[in-house]
């Protein structure tokens, strides 16, 4: 028992997809085993004996949401410390260069309105603070995520999924997806 809770707590734990957030490449029902090792919170990634590794644009990580941190989010990192980003029609520039994401899903423009300024569409330009992060959902139209709350803070971060364990159609019209499992996230 002590070495569950020990493995729980520091390296493996298990993480369900709740929201279509991050679709078409998660989806509602994937559970994921997520590496709470390579990404320990406080660490610096400086320690010669400890496998950590520094966070890069594109990574998809579990964290605790900023604004509530009872809660787990998942998204890709996007904005990295120092750099500037900005959403200009829908696409991520950073540092005034548009960013390549095939991995990111959007839909049609929504009707312009005047009066307001859409943060689907526009946003920024903003610059990523010391020891903080700005991460998108891959569903760009659906997603809740730093353009609504703000950057994510590096003491958030809890770990990075790995595989897909188990796949499981929520809506009960599918059953397991099988074809999903053992699928290395991405």
């Amino acid at each position: 028992m002590v070495l569950a809770l020990f493995l729980r707590t520091f390296t493996v734990q298990a993480f369900k997809i709740p929201s279509g957030s991050m679709e078409p490449n998660l989806l509602v029902g994937d559970h994921l085993l997520v590496n709470k090792f390579v990404f320990a919170a406080g660490s610096s990634g400086s320690h010669p004996l400890l496998p950590m590794k520094a966070i890069q644009r594109r990574d998809i990580l579990v964290f605790k949401h900023p604004k509530d941190p009872e809660r787990d989010l998942v998204k890709r990192i996007i904005g990295l410390p120092g750099e500037t980003l900005e959403l200009r029609q829908k696409r991520v520039f950073i540092n005034g260069t548009a960013l390549d994401e095939p991995y990111a899903h959007v839909m049609a423009d929504p009707p312009a309105t005047p009066d307001s300024v859409d943060p689907r569409v526009t946003y920024g330009p903003v610059t990523v603070p010391p020891g903080q992060y700005f991460a998108m959902g891959d569903n760009r139209d659906n997603s809740e995520d730093s353009r609504y709350w703000g950057f994510l803070p590096r003491e958030n971060i809890k770990g990075k999924p790995v595989v897909i364990y188990w796949s499981f159609d929520d809506a009960g019209t599918l059953g397991t997806r099988w074809a999903r499992l053992l699928h290395q996230v991405r």
